[in-house]
């Protein structure tokens, strides 16, 4: 329960962690996809191009667009042989160092991941149901920090943008794992930007707060709705929140409470298993259909 943000010290800074540009497949430059991103009220962006030859291997220089206002973290989407349906895999690193090498011909994906959260990476696993990543897969990648469990382009390119299922299998099998929901935004014709984010809880807006934040899980993920506070007493939950028409509480089987109403803003939900699963994790859901979800929260 530690991971639990709401009540941390700082403020929450809303931020996307997976962003493309024309430095690989996106089509705006840097410049622009940062200035659109501040424009929303973004407080962070993490610019993360895909990590190619046929790109240069990009982590794109953002600290010049940095002020007390917004930051940037740098990082790339990292790719080695090979999933187990033979693709290369798909590797979100934020806060790479930019002298991070390129891989070589021989480093599997695992130990691309090992290799950047070495040097001080936040790694995710990007859009697992995107390319049907197995179960076997995602223990292979034993440093990751979490798993993207909304991606928004998925969403419109072959609708497969949902991967909380895939983190809840992983749980389930103790990885200890964060989820975070993202863009994958290209500025392209899908509808690709500021639909998913996170908020992260910190003391301050620099790239290394944010960055220590998210390795600790002081954050949640949003489509638009706003988790405030959650207390988890021996067997019962209580959520603060925007307006919703449901909240769930759900662990890593069927078992499951809700709330259904309109306008909720507060409930308590009586969980009598909280103590028989190791975790449970939070849904608020808003009457245009658009989620928050929390981090898997350990209770057992």
């Amino acid at each position: 329960m530690n991971n639990l943000p709401f009540r941390k010290p700082g403020r929450f800074y809303r931020g996307n962690l997976h962003t493309h540009s024309n430095r690989s497949d996106g089509e705006l430059p840097p410049e622009e996809v940062i200035a659109a991103y501040r424009a929303q009220g973004y407080d962070f962006l993490a610019l993360t191009d895909h990590f190619l030859p046929q790109y240069n291997f990009p982590i794109t220089d953002t600290r010049a667009f940095r002020d007390a206002r917004f930051t940037t973290l740098p990082g790339a989407e990292l790719h080695a042989p090979q999933t187990s349906a033979g693709r290369l895999w798909h590797i979100i690193a934020v806060g790479l160092p930019h002298d991070f090498a390129p891989p070589t011909p021989d480093e599997t994906g695992p130990a691309l991941a090992a290799r950047a959260a070495a040097a001080g990476a936040f790694v995710g696993i990007a859009h697992p149901a995107w390319y049907t990543l197995t179960l076997d897969d995602g223990l292979s990648l034993e440093a990751a920090h979490a798993v993207e469990v909304f991606n928004a382009t998925s969403v419109w390119d072959n609708d497969r943008g949902d991967g909380w299922y895939f983190c809840d299998m992983l749980l389930a099998r103790g990885r200890r794992l964060l989820a975070y929901a993202a863009d994958d935004a290209h500025f392209s014709i899908r509808p690709d930007t500021f639909v998913g984010w996170v908020e992260v809880r910190a003391e301050e807006l620099s790239p290394e707060a944010i960055l220590d934040a998210l390795k600790q899980g002081a954050f949640y993920s949003t489509q638009g709705p706003r988790i405030e506070d959650i207390d988890i007493a021996e067997r019962s939950l209580a959520v603060r929140c925007s307006p919703a028409c449901a909240v769930f509480v759900v662990g890593p089987d069927e078992r499951a409470q809700r709330q259904l109403g309109q306008a909720i803003t507060s409930c308590t939900l009586s969980v009598p298993w909280i103590g028989e699963v190791p975790y449970i994790r939070v849904t608020v859901v808003d009457d245009a259909g658009r989620k928050a979800w929390t981090n898997p929260i350990w209770v057992g």
